[in-house]
Order: C-alpha cells, then structure tokens, then sequence
C-alpha cells in the first residue's frame, strides 16, 4: 500500500515543483542584480514527467519474463511482466547557489511499470503494478553546457505479488539492462522556447 501512495504522489510532486519553479519572482525590481541564496535558490529543482501507454501486440518489455512465458500456462501463466503502462521521470537538484559548490547537483530518474500481458498469449488493459527501475547520480558541471556525471543504475524492483519467482518463464530481477555504474560526459545545447 506504501508503495501504491508513493507511485501516485511522485506525478503530484512533480507537478508542484515545476509550478513552484514557474512562479514569477515578484519581490525583484527589473534593474537589480539578482542574489541567489546560498542554499536551495529558486531554480535548484528542474525535471520532467511522463506517461507512456503501449498499445496491444506493442508491449514494453522489461525482460523480466522469458518471450514465450505464453507457452508456460496459456492465459494463465504467472510470468506476466509485460507492461501496458509507463510512468517516468527525471528530477534534478542543484542545492547550492553561490560559490563553486553551485556547479553540483544530484539527480535521479524513476521509471514505474504496470500492466498484465503475455505476448501472443494474453492481452490485457489491466493497470497491475510491476515494478520501478530506477536510477540516481551526480554532476558538476564543468563549462559550456557539459557536465561530469556518475550515475548508479539499480537492478529492478518489483511491487506487490509479483515480487517472488513467478514459474520457469521468470528471468530474475536485472531487468532490461542489469545493475551498473557509469562516468561520463553530459551535453546540454539549446534554450527552451516556453
């Protein structure tokens, strides 16, 4: 139940953040130079939201669960991990305002998966929660739109019933692509027209 709140309060918080970040600073005249506080100035939270919905015989496929988990059960095999629906997002945090420290940030992109299908098998609208991938890490960034990043990727979670060995078409918890950790590179180009 803990996790069916978060899932419906993440899209909400989202939300409110990119209102707060929208909001227009009434307390600046035009002409004065801008002070950013030092701690959480007012664009320290960026990020985006989305829902995905698949369409039939066009399932999202965390690869949880073997290709033809069909023929383990039919209609009624218990290895149904193919989504219908996906919600994600990216959420980036950059804590500080002033000083070399504003050049970190800390960031983190959830991806949460439903449905109940089985290719060729079983087609469903069904909004049953699989699971979330998720990952998080952090930046500096460095000059010209390109930023250091180190970012953490875990293996996949499952939620609720499916969280146990669902039969022989069951393919484990690494999910599409496993548990890893990268360094790299991020280019950010262009400006936002709204």
């Amino acid at each position: 139940m803990k996790t069916l709140v978060w899932i419906l309060a993440f899209p909400i918080l989202i939300s409110a953040l990119a209102t707060a970040q929208s909001a227009p600073d009434h307390t600046m005249q035009k002409d004065e130079p801008r002070e950013d506080r030092m701690f959480l100035p007012r664009d320290a939270f960026w990020g985006w939201g989305e829902f995905n919905l698949a369409p039939p015989h066009n399932e999202i496929d965390p690869n949880l669960c073997a290709g033809n988990a069909g023929q383990f059960g039919g209609v009624n095999a218990p290895c149904s991990l193919f989504a219908r629906y996906m919600l994600s997002g990216m959420l980036e945090v950059r804590p500080f305002g002033r000083g070399q420290l504003r050049r970190f940030m800390v960031f983190g992109a959830p991806a949460f998966l439903f449905g109940k299908t089985i290719p060729k098998t079983l087609y469903t609208w069904s909004p049953d929660a699989i699971g979330i991938e998720h990952s998080w890490g952090v930046g500096i960034f460095i000059a010209k739109g390109f930023e250091f990043r180190v970012t953490q990727h875990f293996l996949f979670d499952r939620l609720g019933a499916r969280n146990t060995n669902l039969g022989p078409a069951d393919l484990g918890n690494n999910g599409p692509w496993g548990r890893y950790v990268t360094v790299g590179v991020h280019k950010s180009f262009g400006t936002r027209r709204w």
